[in-house]
């Protein structure tokens, strides 16, 4: 017998309602500036409101992109940090463990980020904790999907 669908789950519906709140924000800001400063914001405050383990990994990953790709534009994407191109679309995200009550936190890259190598490779990577080795494996993959 087919299992019957149920549709969205409780926490898939908490963040279409969240990005409909981000494109009301967005929306209502002034200056190209005042949209930038304000989005950082906006993004801070989430890793801000994050449990520590996520949000020290959160953090990092933040200075990380900040670092290697300035050019992305921090923002928030269905609450969770995120960092645009120049054309707005999502190249990078931080997805924390807790938001989806996940056993660890995840750095994914949309189909913007200029990963492309063959016919098949990874989008999505857990991320347990940020070293030296794994911070230099993640700066090395923000910078060439932000290329």
């Amino acid at each position: 017998m087919a299992e019957k669908h149920e549709g969205f789950t409780a926490d898939e519906r908490a963040a279409m309602k969240e990005r409909a709140r981000e494109l009301k924000a967005e929306s209502k800001r002034a200056s190209a500036a005042a949209k930038a400063a304000e989005a950082e914001k906006d993004l801070l405050e989430k890793i801000d409101e994050m449990p520590e383990e996520d949000r020290v990994l959160a953090r990092r990953f933040h200075e990380i992109v900040t670092e290697v790709a300035p050019q992305l534009a921090p923002k928030t994407w269905y609450g969770m940090p995120a960092y645009n191109n120049a054309d707005g679309k999502p190249v990078c995200f931080f997805q924390s463990a807790a938001k989806f009550k996940s056993r660890y936190a995840m750095i994914g890259f949309s189909d913007n980020a200029k990963l492309d190598d063959g016919a098949m490779w990874p989008t999505y990577f857990a991320i347990a904790e940020l070293g030296e080795a794994e911070a230099a494996r993640v700066a090395e993959l923000v910078e060439r999907a932000a290329s």
